[in-house]
């Protein structure tokens, strides 16, 4: 299979939530430089409690830490075949953790984000062993997983149940994410958050404020699966309420496309990964 096929199968496989296509892509698709520091290290017991690291290839100096929660519906996904992205990340000069998290049906809304907390305690505590500075954290998720990078930056419950304080991120960056999605009218959202006992505690834009994170927010224009509706509405709840945010629309990338957009034979369709990593390193003070 051809790069170009691989590509194109995994973006079926993102918007499906099927594993193997994107295994595939992620076997087969050229990859930027990084060195690999950790594969399989463990943030919490248990099967979904793993994370792998990479590290900038000739970082002089501490690095800024990204912590990268991918998607698949809350019900999907794996760590190993985002190492494509980890590397992105890493080529530009980010220690970059990539752990999973419990999924649907073992776990629903909040669990998934008390692990993505543990997973962010994690690296705080191994970053300076690793190359990393443990002070300049930044959060980067694709959909569900922006979800997640959402919640633990606006919500300072979560991270502080783990003994991090809220100013220890530094910004956080959402691509394709879904943000305001009441009422819960899909089966996804119903299964994932409808047991929640107050249903605006699930909702990043509830938790919109002055002193957030900065946020990078990017979607595609020909999303139909996270519609760009939930980028606008976050960008402007945190507008409203005096944070910084940066509100980015590529044309012609639909919701696979916008992860993908990371990848090296898929770059060149949005300047995503540029974009996203300058905003990255001025919020981490790099």
């Amino acid at each position: 299979m051809t790069t170009r096929r691989a590509g194109l199968a995994a973006l079926a496989a993102l918007t499906t939530s099927a594993c193997s296509p994107l295994s595939v892509f992620a076997t087969l698709t050229p990859k930027d430089a990084a060195r690999v520091e950790g594969r399989g290290s463990r943030y919490a017991p248990g099967a979904r409690g793993g994370v792998d690291v990479y590290a900038p290839p000739g970082a002089r100096g501490p690095a800024p830490v990204a912590v990268f929660f991918y998607g698949g519906s809350w019900d999907s996904g794996r760590r190993q075949d985002y190492g494509w992205a980890a590397r992105a990340l890493a080529a530009q000069g980010f220690l970059t953790l990539v752990p999973d998290y419990r999924l649907y049906p073992e776990v629903r809304f909040p669990s998934f984000l008390d692990d993505c907390a543990q997973a962010v305690r994690w690296a705080i505590d191994h970053a300076a062993e690793l190359g990393g500075d443990p002070s300049r954290i930044v959060l980067v998720g694709h959909s569900a997983g922006a979800y997640n990078a959402a919640m633990l930056a606006l919500d300072p419950r979560y991270l502080a149940a783990v003994g991090v304080a809220p100013s220890a991120i530094k910004a956080f960056a959402g691509l394709s994410g879904p943000y305001a999605f009441l009422p819960l009218d899909g089966p996804i959202t119903q299964r994932t958050f409808g047991e929640a006992a107050d249903l605006q505690a699930t909702q990043p834009t509830t938790f919109a404020r002055a002193d957030a994170p900065p946020a990078f927010l990017a979607t595609g224009d020909k999303d139909t699966t996270v519609f760009p509706r939930n980028t606008r509405k976050l960008a402007a709840a945190l507008r409203e309420a005096g944070a910084r945010v940066e509100e980015r629309h590529y044309a012609g990338l639909d919701h696979a496309g916008t992860v993908l957009a990371l990848s090296r034979p898929f770059r060149r369709r949005a300047p995503l990964l540029a974009d996203m990593a300058a905003f990255l390193k001025s919020a981490a003070g790099t």
